[in-house]
């Protein structure tokens, strides 16, 4: 089964760690991330830019509104994500407890639905 994992940094600790314990949180990702490859586990992971690059976007009445991030006032924010396939919850439950950010933020875990066209 395909699930995904939503990384949640906090508002709270953005800035406050230091440039080498950034690095150590960045190079194991990579180290997982090539972890999950060889086992086949993995199928996308990628950070995201901070909520003040991000757009929102909404569709009404075929008018097209832009909102500049961030968007919503809350203490968290998406930071990244992965794709990974896993057996079951508590496959991917073992998979996220290795994925560095959850160190220092949050993970949300949520299994993919797909979605067909009916007949």
């Amino acid at each position: 089964m395909r699930y995904v994992c939503l990384i949640y940094n906090s508002a709270d600790t953005d800035g406050t760690l230091t440039t080498a314990e950034t690095e150590e949180i960045v190079r194991a990702h990579f180290r997982v991330d090539e972890e999950l490859i060889r086992a086949g586990t993995l199928i996308h992971a990628d950070a995201l830019e901070p909520p003040e690059q991000a757009v929102v976007l909404r569709l009404r009445n075929n008018e097209l509104s832009a909102t500049d991030g961030p968007y919503v006032e809350t203490k968290e924010h998406l930071a990244g994500l992965y794709v990974i396939e896993a057996e079951d919850m508590e496959a991917a439950k073992a998979i996220v407890a290795r994925i560095p950010c959850a160190r220092v933020g949050a993970v949300e875990l949520r299994p993919v639905r797909t979605l067909t066209l009916p007949e």
